[in-house]
């Protein structure tokens, strides 16, 4: 009975340090991580909006209302010191599980551009959403992600209508295309209580699509 109980507090000993090994090493990388995933963002972000200089986190004041979607990030974007759109990081459910899109919204309403982040769908499939050389129109080499870039938030966003779906994998296309549905919504929405977005017709008279 005593070699049990000595076996038991010396397991228990073992396991306390590997906890506790574990603990250090998770508050060593994590800040790396995270200045890794900032780095990433702040490219991504860029990329989507080319006159960018200046990024403000507005994530507290722009949040998702569907239960399935969540906005991780929310940046209001300046350029030569105004600003020039938003763009929030948002995940949520697709074929393979968590997908994390960046979406972003112009002042004028039209889709700046979409990102696709993270994507565990089915390889050759629905995995072909994030693949830069598959395209959904292939005459005008268009990628899933890139279809979305002019859209308005007043457009349908129906996949198999005015969103190409990709070939054999309409769940991915539908999960994708709810989550940038959702971001352009609550965005729009945001950019009109900030005062910030003019109406569609300002922005189609100032050239937009």
């Amino acid at each position: 009975m005593k070699g049990i109980v000595r076996l038991g507090v010396v397991l228990a000993i073992f396991a306390a340090a590997a906890c506790a090994s574990l603990a250090v090493v998770y508050s060593i990388t994590k800040p790396r991580i995270e200045a890794q995933e900032q780095i990433a963002l702040t490219a991504s972000l860029k990329d989507v909006f080319l006159e960018a200089e200046e990024f403000e986190d507005v994530t507290e004041s722009l949040k998702s209302d569907n239960l399935d979607i969540a906005f991780t990030n929310a940046i209001l974007v300046k350029g030569g010191g105004a600003p020039i759109g938003v763009a929030v990081k948002a995940s949520g459910p697709s074929y393979g599980g968590k997908a994390v899109l960046l979406v972003g919204l112009a002042l004028n309403r039209s889709i700046a551009g979409v990102r696709i982040l993270e994507l565990n769908d089915t390889p050759g499939l629905g995995a072909n959403a994030k693949n830069p050389g598959y395209y959904v129109n292939k005459a005008e080499k268009t990628t899933f992600p890139g279809q979305f870039e002019g859209k308005y938030v007043t457009d349908g966003f129906v996949v198999k209508g005015d969103v190409a779906a990709i070939t054999a994998s309409t769940i991915t296309s539908v999960a994708l295309t709810k989550i940038v549905k959702t971001v352009v919504d609550k965005a729009a929405l945001w950019l009109e209580s900030a005062t910030l977005s003019p109406t569609p017709q300002e922005g189609a008279a100032a050239g937009g699509n």
